[in-house]
């Protein structure tokens, strides 16, 4: 029997502290690919499509896919920007006569009048196909996952990695149990547990610390009867919503008791450790005292985690660059600086012009301080184009839009007009700049950059710089998260 599996991607981390609406235009500057073209794109990429497009090859389905969309972490998505993307999917759905579904999703969008946006699709799906219908999804670990989520869709699982580097291999694992569900050889269900946390205290690193060790019993218990897939989350604590945090679930068939057992040990693990935190946050300035001293064989990356544009930063926080240019740190690359004014200010100029101009800090200076005046020279021009070639985006295209580099004292500045974290060399390498050949390399980001960067490091270290996603979450104004909750409480 050939099984016709409705597929597609739609994603966003929504962080609703962001002045900055997620509208239609957002996705489109990221990912806005639309039936075959995103197959062509996306389906032999470390992606949840190609996952599920090796499922399809071998099961020998028929897939009806229909759209790939994802935008840069930001504030809520727009109703507008919502209903054009998820319309694609429910028309698609309507379309004809299913036997299951199939979706990449995120875990933590917001939509600007409803607080689950995976919520709300699922439920205009169920609206379409009815109960009973399979639906698998799956989601990225720092998913703030809510009862609707598990109540509308059978089988969730959640990537296993931080730095993400196993989309392709989730999105495999979800079809699978996809597939066995259509042939009715099981009837999945998923149990959710929570605790009240914003998030799990390391943001769920699994490159070391407590999260490896949880891993390794989900593995374990995957192993039992009936478990099909554990899933452990996160949160994602820069959204001021009903239901936040971690999360730990489980995709069983069969007697739920022995699951829900499990995953309230590892929950009861979470918040039993939540003061148990791996990094040391220094100030910009120590960084750059760090990056004075720095004469290692390799270079010094530091990442300033509180300005990271993949938790919806607006990475124009100019606190830590401007402590390497009063330190005199030389020798040194930094990106990106996310300055659209700045951008096109420089693209007036030709390369080699002695540029002065307000860097960064336009957004909202209230997180990560104001602009700062530079004088530097102008390097390079690009339309900001670039193919990953690391463990996360190998082999996909992305842009920073128009784009220049700018030589202030000893730093070369990459500054871009999209919105992005850095986590793979060629975001860099692409415009002349290769971070192996500099003393130290600072950029924006937080756990991603470790796949690409941390092999060429000499050392790594992290900063806080008073930006939007300080992982000091007392700074922020919360009113609609339940509380008591930690570490608000």
């Amino acid at each position: 029997m050939t099984f016709t599996v409705l597929t597609a991607e739609f994603a966003h981390e929504s962080n609703t502290f962001s002045i900055r609406p997620t509208d239609l235009a957002a996705f489109r500057a990221r990912l806005f690919l639309q039936g075959d073209t995103a197959v062509a794109q996306r389906a032999d990429a470390n992606t949840d499509i190609a996952g599920f497009m090796d499922g399809a090859r071998l099961h020998g389905w028929e897939t009806r896919y229909t759209i790939s969309a994802a935008a840069s972490p930001a504030g809520p998505v727009t109703r507008a920007a919502f209903d054009e993307i998820a319309g694609c999917i429910i028309d698609a759905a309507k379309s004809g006569p299913l036997d299951g579904i199939i979706l990449g999703l995120h875990g933590a969008m917001v939509v600007e009048d409803h607080p689950d946006g995976e919520g709300l699709l699922l439920e205009r799906l169920r609206a379409v196909v009815g109960p009973n219908l399979p639906i698998a999804i799956t989601l990225d670990p720092h998913a703030n996952v809510t009862a609707q989520m598990c109540d509308l869709a059978q089988i969730v699982i959640s990537y296993s990695t931080y730095p993400h580097v196993d989309m392709r291999d989730t999105g495999r694992r979800a079809a699978a149990i996809l597939h066995r569900t259509m042939t009715r050889e099981i009837t999945p269900r998923t149990l959710r547990v929570t605790r009240p946390m914003l998030e799990e205290a390391n943001s769920g690193r699994t490159d070391e610390g407590p999260m490896i060790a949880r891993h390794a019993l989900a593995r374990a218990h995957e192993a039992t009867h009936g478990s099909l897939a554990v899933s452990i989350n996160a949160g994602f604590g820069n959204a001021d919503i009903p239901e936040i945090g971690p999360t730990v679930l489980v995709t069983y068939t069969g007697d739920e008791r022995p699951h829900r057992s499990f995953a309230e040990t590892l929950a009861d693990d979470i918040w039993d450790r939540r003061q148990e935190v791996l990094n040391r946050y220094l100030t910009p300035e120590e960084a750059a005292a760090a990056a004075l001293d720095h004469a290692g064989a390799g270079p010094l990356v530091i990442a300033d985690y509180a300005d990271n544009p993949g938790a919806g930063g607006y990475g124009d926080a100019p606190g830590l660059l401007s402590a390497l240019l009063n330190a005199g740190v030389a020798d040194t690359c930094f990106g990106p600086m996310i300055d659209p004014e700045a951008a096109a200010m420089l693209h007036t100029h030709a390369v080699g012009a002695k540029v002065t101009l307000s860097l960064g800090g336009k957004t909202d200076p209230r997180f990560g301080g104001g602009p700062i005046r530079v004088t530097g020279t102008l390097i390079l021009l690009s339309d900001g184009h670039y193919t990953g070639d690391g463990p996360m985006i190998g082999g996909l295209p992305g842009t920073w839009g128009p784009t220049a580099v700018l030589r202030i004292g000893g730093v070369d500045v990459l500054v871009v007009t999209n919105s992005g974290q850095m986590l793979d060399l060629q975001q860099f390498r692409a415009f002349g700049i290769d971070p192996v050949a500099y003393r130290v390399v600072a950029l924006k980001s937080q756990q991603h950059f470790r796949a690409a960067f941390e092999p060429i490091a000499d050392r790594v270290i992290v900063c806080d710089s008073g930006a939007l996603c300080s992982p000091d979450l007392r700074s922020l104004p919360f009113y609609r998260v339940p509380r008591p909750i930690f570490p608000l409480d």
